[in-house]
């Protein structure tokens, strides 16, 4: 193991070298890396045509990330779960088609650096049929300079599969805590750990380089095995950052309680206003059955924790995210990814090996664009591409999905009070439309598959059946034709339509616990019976 500074790594990367990247957002980004090989592409024009894979969004959206490869000539080819990160310079190469550039799931791209690190010839999943990313549909190219096809759709033993032949790679840009002088790395101050590891064995199994970022250099044997994630017989280089380069978060230099080292109080978390969101979140959380083990992604989702501690019941349930961790309260906005209080923090590969495996009891999930079919669209908008992070292998396989969001969209604005909503100027766009511009979930899929779909709105809920969508309640206040209908893309099936609880509607609530404690009497009956 070598130390060197981040413009000597930079001068390491080889013109048209694939280089594969740590990091979700900014947690575990190799910041000072990045910044090393784009100050020698200015300076020198070299590494150019260079192909960058990513499990999730590299950045933060402004300076940081993806941004520095956003040069003419410097970067061919983008590969990522998540685009939203990677910064307005990148995302205009992506939509001008300046680069070549694909969006796979989260998960499968992160499970492919294990195929890669075997010498697999690839990775072979059920995870993305029927979506965008099937070839059949789009194959996850985001525009016309993307024509080759990296996802081919198999037959194996009669049944369709997605296969993604594993790519060379020829340089792993990983970021650690601690590196002691035989390259060692501990991941100690990280908030999550992803799959650092297997990026690292990932380019040695192909005869590439591991360059490691670090925030200091300690001595050799001084740090526990246990801790070492990262052994230094897979590492080549090690650049020492500085602080501002080694965020833990897109907003978070360091927080103790997001790497699990101290634990804060859970009544900390306020309560939320009443309003829309409030009345989408408590309505969400009706589907919450004890001992659930549940995802939440991020926006309107993330309030169902806010509101289960309102209501007294948040140690019924088990909240997990895609990064790696279990258990908790996970974190939003800027910190999304990690989490408060968690139980386990662990490699996000084996935390989508749980996922794709039907772990997961339940899953609440944004809503973008919704059509007759279920299908739902959270990946592409006006043509922009956003990405699809883990929402593709998560909805695959879990059993019970409650897409939430509010009616329409921009520019909504309602009023919550005694028990009814009322509707004080509609939003500008529509949610339910004839047809969404991407399929990110595909709805007649998972109806065939008999998973339970519904989706929460703050005046409607409908739920999948093969048919398509159902509506079957609406909030008290509303006025099915001219709220509800007048501002949807197609007829929904009407059998039975029912009124929202009115208790929804209140400052104070107080049905959750009830509506648990139903569920739970519920099956202890059937289990007695077995």
């Amino acid at each position: 193991m070598k130390i060197i500074t981040a413009a000597q790594a930079g001068a390491l990367i080889p013109d048209n070298a694939t280089i594969f990247l740590g990091g979700l957002a900014v947690s575990s980004l190799p910041e000072e890396v990045l910044k090393g090989i784009e100050k020698n592409f200015l300076e020198h024009g070299s590494p150019k045509n260079v192909t960058t894979w990513a499990c999730g969004a590299i950045g933060n959206s402004k300076d940081a990330g993806m941004v520095h490869f956003a040069h003419p000539g410097m970067i061919k080819r983008t590969v990522a779960g998540h685009f939203g990160q990677t910064g307005a310079e990148m995302m205009k190469m992506v939509f001008d088609g300046e680069v070549e550039a694909y969006n796979f799931p989260q998960g499968s791209l992160s499970h492919l650096t294990r195929h890669i690190a075997s010498r697999s010839p690839g990775l072979l999943t059920k995870v993305g049929l029927g979506t965008f990313v099937d070839p059949r549909i789009e194959g996850g190219k985001l525009n016309s300079k993307s024509t080759e096809d990296l996802v081919k759709l198999v037959e194996f033993n009669g049944e369709e599969w997605l296969f993604y032949p594993s790519p060379k790679i020829d340089v792993a840009i990983i970021r650690g805590t601690l590196a002691d002088e035989n390259g060692n790395l501990t991941l100690d101050k990280e908030g999550v750990l992803l799959e650092q590891i297997n990026i690292a064995h990932a380019a040695k199994a192909c005869g590439g380089i591991v360059i490691a970022q670090v925030e200091r250099i300690v001595k050799a044997g001084s740090l526990h095995p246990k801790s070492v994630k990262v052994p230094g017989v897979s590492v080549d280089y090690v650049v020492v950052s500085q602080p501002e380069n080694h965020m833990q978060t897109i907003t978070t230099q360091f927080n103790a309680a997001l790497c699990g080292d101290v634990r804060v109080p859970v009544n900390s978390l306020a309560p939320m206003a009443l309003d829309e969101r409030k009345v989408i979140a408590r309505r969400t959380a009706l589907e919450l059955k004890p001992g659930a083990i549940t995802n939440l992604g991020i926006g309107i989702p993330a309030g169902v924790p806010s509101v289960a501690a309102e209501e007294g019941v948040a140690d019924q349930f088990t909240l997990s995210v895609e990064s790696g961790i279990t258990g908790g309260i996970p974190a939003q906005l800027g910190d999304f990814g990690t989490a408060y209080n968690a139980d386990a923090i662990i490699e996000q590969s084996l935390q989508f090996d749980f996922y794709d495996g039907g772990g997961l009891d339940a899953s609440f999930l944004g809503l973008a664009q919704a059509d007759n079919h279920g299908n739902v669209n959270v990946s592409k908008f006006n043509g922009r591409p956003v990405g699809c992070g883990g929402f593709v292998n998560i909805t695959r396989a879990t059993k019970n999905l409650v897409f939430c969001g509010t009616f329409t969209a921009g520019g909504l604005e309602v009023k919550v009070a005694d028990g009814q909503l009322t509707i004080v100027k509609e939003g500008r766009s529509r949610k339910f439309i004839e047809k969404v511009e991407q399929i990110t979930f595909n709805g007649l899929d998972a109806a065939q598959r008999e998973q339970n779909v519904l989706f929460v709105t703050e005046r409607a809920v409908f739920h999948l059946t093969t048919e398509g969508l159902e509506l079957t309640e609406i909030a008290p206040g509303i006025d099915l034709e001219r709220d509800v209908l007048a501002h949807m893309g197609f007829k929904p099936i009407m059998r039975n339509v029912k009124t929202m609880d009115a208790g929804l509607f209140h400052e104070k609530w107080g049905g959750l616990a009830a509506a648990m404690a139903a569920k739970s009497e519920a099956v202890a009956p059937a289990a007695a019976g077995q």
